[in-house]
């Protein structure tokens, strides 16, 4: 039996598609509709390699991590070519520290090591300014550091996306 897409409960796109607009907190948990929340990052924005570092390194700085990780997404998405992957690893690492904070730490020590290990091909020749060899070593480190039985949320020390 197909999806029922007539349910009024849901905002929906044009082509009936649910639409992702239920209030969330600074890390991405659902929030009670009608609840206030932290504003989403908008979806689909095209913006430089230096815009999406930027906007991503401030949502990290205000610990809004799952929040910088739609911003790498949204690059991720739009960039075809070698560094298609680079843009997923810095997403991920943003995926991994929003596991640490919401205390899922199994979650966020196989996605910070996922990341690291996805960044690894560009720490020879870093693209756009990217400390790419200090992100993977922070990424192992965060992983290692992390005791993967806990489930206390935990803030991870925000690394600096691009070398000063």
């Amino acid at each position: 039996m197909p999806p029922d897409h007539s349910r009024a409960d849901r905002s929906r796109d044009a082509d009936g598609r649910a639409l992702n607009d239920r209030p969330r907190d600074g890390l991405g948990r659902p929030l009670p509709p009608g609840a206030a929340g932290v504003p989403r990052q908008p979806e689909g924005i095209r913006r430089t390699p230096a815009e999406t570092l930027y906007v991503a390194q401030t949502l990290l700085d205000d610990r809004k991590p799952f929040h910088a990780h739609d911003v790498f997404e949204d690059q991720w998405k739009q960039t075809t070519g070698p560094e298609r992957d680079l843009w997923r690893a810095l997403a991920q690492l943003a995926v991994g520290i929003t596991h640490a904070a919401r205390g899922n730490i199994r979650g966020a020590v196989a996605v910070l090591e996922r990341a690291a290990t996805n960044l690894g091909p560009y720490a020879a020749r870093p693209p756009h300014q990217i400390a790419v060899p200090q992100l993977c070593d922070w990424a192992r480190a965060s992983a290692a550091g992390l005791d993967a039985e806990s489930t206390t949320p935990c803030w991870l020390d925000v690394p600096r996306m691009c070398a000063s």
